[in-house]
């Protein structure tokens, strides 16, 4: 196998959390496709067990909002060959429109990661979100 540069790897991984992020506020559900292995599990509020059932939780959960903004930054990530973890923080906001206007839930937490290169490029293998706080109406989300 090719030897690979760290920095690159490293860089590829950042870029896949910013496009699972822009495929959730595009709601373009299935560029995840791109983004998780077909097997991948996640923790998402529940366990998830295959990317199938990632994106319809993801989906589940944002189309009923009318607009939804994820925020990821200060990565750290631990490359090992063609396996990897990282972690990252992330503040969503998420807005749905009532009678009364709009109503806005903003979650803080991180994403924690393990990731596989394969040879389509790096994949999440595992996700969990860890939410640190809230801030807003829970109802937004249907909770």
């Amino acid at each position: 196998m090719a030897a690979h540069d760290e920095l690159t790897d490293r860089q590829a991984l950042v870029d896949l959390t910013v496009a699972y992020s822009y495929a959730l506020d595009d709601r373009r559900f299935d560029d995840l496709d791109d983004v998780f292995l077909p097997d991948a599990t996640a923790e998402l509020g529940r366990h998830l067990e295959g990317r199938d059932a990632i994106k319809d939780r993801i989906r589940d959960a944002l189309v009923p909002l009318d607009v939804s903004q994820h925020l990821v930054a200060t990565h750290e990530i631990r490359v090992d060959g063609d396996r990897a973890t990282g972690r990252c923080y992330l503040q969503a906001q998420h807005v749905r429109t009532g009678p009364d206007g709009p109503t806005l839930l903003m979650v803080g937490g991180r994403y924690e990661d393990r990731y596989v290169r394969t040879t389509e490029g790096w994949r999440i293998a595992h996700r969990a979100l860890v939410v640190l706080w809230t801030n807003g109406d829970p109802a937004v989300l249907g909770a």
